[in-house]
Order: C-alpha cells, then structure tokens, then sequence
C-alpha cells in the first residue's frame, strides 16, 4: 500500500533533502526550488507510477473545485462511450485497465461508470465549503485505489473523446490549437485511432503523460495546467503553461516538475502572493 498523494512538507526542506550536491543540476534544482517558494509554502509528493500527471492534475483541480464544471454537467455525458462506440468501431479496442480483452458491450458499460464516478466525486467535493473539509474529502479519495484508478480511466477516454473533436475539426477546415496539430504529426499517431493505440491504451501501464498529451489532458477537463519544469530554471519555459493561450475562464492548476515525467504539487500558497 502506498500513499497517492504524501502529506505536506515544506518545499525548502524538501529540496535540501533532495538536492544536496554541489553539481550544476543540484544547483539549478535549488534555485527553482527557491522560486517557487515564493508563492508556494509547501509540497505533496505524488506517488510515482505512470498515472502521476493524472493524479497531480485532479488533486489540485478537486481539492480547490468549488462548483461542477460545464462540460461534466451536461445531459449526456455519460451517454459519450455509447456515442463515440456507434461512430468508431475502433474504440472497441480501448484497453481498460487491468480487464484485457473485454468485449465491447461491456466496455461502453463501463467507461460510463467510470464517468459517472467523476460526475458525483466531483459534484460531492465542490459542493463542501470548509477548505479543511474539502482537503480531508481529497485525501479520502485518493486512498481509495478502485476509485482513484477508475478516475484516471474516465480522464483518458476524455482525451480520446477531446482528439476526436479536434481531428474533426481539422479535417473539416476549423481553426484548432497548435499543439493538435503536433499531436498528430506524430508517426506514431497520425489519428485518433492511432493515439489510442500507441499511447492512451498505455498510459498507467508502461508509460505517462508526453508534453503534447499535456496539452490535450487540459483540453479536456477545460483546465489551464501550469507547470513549474525546474530543470528548466531560468530559461523561457521555467514556467511552462498548458495550453500556452488559455481561455479566460478556465481554472488554474498548479505543478512541480524536475523532468517532465515525474509530477509533484505546490500547496499552501504564501500570503503576500494570494494578495
């Protein structure tokens, strides 16, 4: 048993601990580290497996929600895998975690509860108004590995559902973000059923999140994520935000990262910045 998201610790102590060296990587950790204790006073390490972008990303989007999002209140979100299964026959090769070869039917079945969980959990967590609370509810959820994992199913198939919309887009003559664009540019996933195959089935299971699939996890849960890349500290992309031309009315979540594979969260933002 191992804990998803670790208790806080202070973000300096933290980098002490972690980067003692005096070697020139040390000694850019350390000063990214600094910058972001600027505005930040603590951190909560992410526990490393494959899902650790999905985890960072809805922990911070849950533990400050404060009401339901537009695209999870719809009629008939949970009608997506049945939509998207009588457009695409291809879906029918969606590989759900740790259930291979399971037939379509029950695929569709489900991915609706998966969505379903995400629509209530979400509903429930917003809905709770002491920030103590809220944190506690959060913390809950993510000690709970059937539901934490079955989350990060429903995020993925919003991805897949998110490619789509783009790809057709495209195709059809639409403007659509740059970063569509380099997601299928890809050799290896030229089209959305591509992108299943040679990435989204193997997200959690033998590999994580890339830079562009970044992009289309914000897309997808209508969420700016902003990311501090600390091997990145003092160039242009120390802070690094996806999408780079956010809409105005999308939430901000905030991440730590010292390669672009492992994710850890900021918390506890200092007083003088919040003001």
């Amino acid at each position: 048993y191992k804990l998803s998201v670790s208790p806080e610790m202070d973000i300096m102590e933290y980098c002490r601990r972690e980067w003692r060296g005096n070697t020139p990587a040390a000694k850019r950790m350390r000063k990214g580290y600094e910058a972001v204790a600027q505005k930040f006073a603590s951190i909560r390490r992410i526990r490393g497996d494959n899902y650790c972008a999905f985890r960072a990303t809805l922990f911070q989007a849950l533990s400050q929600a404060t009401q339901l999002p537009r695209w999870l209140q719809s009629e008939d979100f949970t009608m997506l895998p049945e939509n998207l299964l009588s457009k695409y026959d291809w879906i029918k090769q969606w590989q759900l975690r740790q259930k291979p070869g399971k037939r379509m039917g029950e695929i569709s079945d489900e991915i609706k509860q998966y969505l379903t969980l995400l629509r209530k959990k979400w509903k429930s967590i917003s809905e709770i108004k002491s920030p103590l609370e809220k944190q506690e509810a959060c913390d809950k959820l993510f000690k709970n590995e059937d539901e934490e994992y079955s989350l990060y199913e429903a995020l993925k198939f919003l991805m897949l559902n998110t490619a789509i919309e783009l790809y057709n887009a495209d195709k059809s003559g639409r403007r659509v973000p740059v970063f569509s664009w380099l997601l299928f540019a890809r050799d290896t996933s030229s089209n959305p059923c591509q992108l299943m195959h040679n990435h989204l089935n193997h997200i959690g299971h033998s590999g994580g999140l890339e830079q562009v699939e970044m992009f289309l996890l914000a897309y997808a849960l209508q969420y700016t994520i902003q990311v501090y890349r600390l091997y990145k500290y003092s160039t242009d992309e120390f802070i690094t935000l996806y999408p780079n031309d956010p809409e105005e009315d999308w939430p901000l979540v905030t991440l730590i990262t010292e390669d672009d594979r492992h994710y850890n969260i900021p918390v506890r933002m200092c007083q003088e910045t919040m003001l």
